[in-house]
């Protein structure tokens, strides 16, 4: 008697199955044959009804192994205990308003034992409330920032030990506050390509979570990855940046809003080239409401909404060159409207063009400027914009030019309530 052979659809769905149930979940199975390459999860009808990260990442996972496809979330409030991980060719699609990413409350731990550069676990105090598929970040007093922080996902717990998939990038130090917390970025995509994240709301739980900087995460967070687009997505009350990506290509965010975010709330940064910010909205944020980092080049800011924001509304720096910023609406931010960092003249952010901005009533803090142009930049046009100041805020320049910057074109400006332009002495 011959043997039958299992059709490949049929192990595709052998493998679903296996990859789900151990998550411990008791879950329906997906027919990838009847799928179409769309999988969807949340409630009864879905293919997956849990409303939880594991579900979303198992779908996502399924379909990597066909090379792509689309996770569709159905209205509900999904609780994310861990980042929710995209690869290429893969898109996630929410409903709108009505699909909720709740990040889980945080927990901390401190260490017992250092855990040295390149670990993949660390003995801790006390593991308990952490778990397996778990978000966290490690670090210690002297790495805690920047690049110097450890994320990565909790991949078995025995005892005290936590063990995760990430070797660390430090040497973290018990005796220095080595902290294990389950800060980490909800939707992700790292060294992905063609992702498309869109019609979702993420909320961050700002006040029971840890801050985690934006070069190692963010409500969104997109890394070392090209050809993306986030649409029609609300990064709300996160404890970091609100939409981080570094090191990246062509990167378009679209009607998207990032509000009391305890960090920045736009964030390229680390070499991203042809960025597009368009149609967004950033405000209530603790820092700068869109932060361009190093190396943003080649980019286009167009239509958005900048107000509120704890410093500035748009801060440019170190080698953020050849950018158009044009027709957004930069208001009561707490510093400067546009601010030029301190850089030298091989790192300013030069050939930066504004055109028909509306920037007003800045300096909610501390007397600013609509643009301040710090550092040796050069070759900025300010062309065709109204700059002004009608009673709120302290912005009594409309252009500030640092001592040691140049070539500063303005003209076709409506200027009001301030001084045009004054130059450092």
């Amino acid at each position: 008697m011959k043997r039958k052979l299992l059709p490949l659809a049929g192990i595709f769905l052998l493998q679903f199955l296996c990859i789900y149930s151990s998550y411990g979940q008791g879950i329906g199975l997906v027919d990838i044959r009847q799928a179409g390459q769309v999988i969807t999860v949340g409630g009864p009808e879905a293919d997956l009804p849990a409303f939880t990260s594991q579900a979303i990442q198992t779908a996502l996972d399924a379909l990597k192994t066909r090379g792509g496809g689309t996770v569709r979330l159905n209205p509900g409030t999904y609780e994310i205990t861990g980042p929710v991980r995209l690869s290429d060719n893969t898109s996630l699609i929410g409903s709108g308003e009505k699909t909720i990413l709740r990040k889980c409350d945080g927990l901390r731990t401190s260490f017992i034992i250092d855990a040295d550069w390149g670990m993949l676990k660390a003995v801790v105090k006390d593991a308990s409330g952490f778990k397996t598929g778990m978000g966290i970040q490690l670090f210690d007093d002297e790495h805690n920032s920047g690049w110097d922080v450890t994320t990565a996902v909790i991949t078995d717990i025995e005892d005290n030990t936590i063990y995760f998939d990430n070797r660390t990038v430090n040497d973290y130090i018990a005796s220095l506050n080595g902290t294990v917390s389950n800060s980490f970025s909800l939707v992700e995509a790292v060294e992905a390509e063609n992702v498309r994240i869109a019609d979702l709301v993420i909320e961050g739980g700002k006040s029971s979570n840890d801050y985690i900087n934006g070069c190692r995460g963010g409500g969104v967070y997109i890394h070392k990855s090209k050809n993306c687009i986030v649409e029609n997505v609300r990064v709300n009350d996160f404890n970091g940046d609100s939409f981080s990506w570094q090191i990246t290509e062509n990167i378009t965010l679209r009607r998207c809003e990032a509000s009391n975010g305890g960090g920045l709330g736009f964030h390229p940064g680390t070499g991203s080239d042809r960025s597009v910010v368009e149609d967004c909205i950033s405000h209530h944020n603790k820092g700068d409401g869109i932060f361009l980092c190093w190396r943003v080049q080649n980019g286009v800011f167009r239509n958005n909404i900048v107000y509120s924001n704890g410093d500035n509304g748009f801060s440019i720096g170190h080698k953020d060159t050849d950018n158009l910023f044009e027709n957004n609406h930069v208001y009561e931010n707490g510093l400067h409207g546009v601010l030029f960092r301190n850089e030298n003249e091989q790192n300013s952010g030069h050939r930066n063009t504004f055109r028909n901005n509306l920037i007003e009533n800045n300096g909610m803090r501390r007397e600013s400027a609509g643009f301040w142009i710090g550092g040796e930049t050069h070759d900025i046009i300010i062309t065709d914009n109204i700059i002004r100041s009608s009673g709120k805020g302290n912005q009594p320049t409309a252009i500030f030019v640092g001592s040691k910057s140049s070539n500063v074109t303005s003209m076709g400006n409506k200027i009001s309530g301030s001084k045009e332009i004054v130059y450092e002495k």
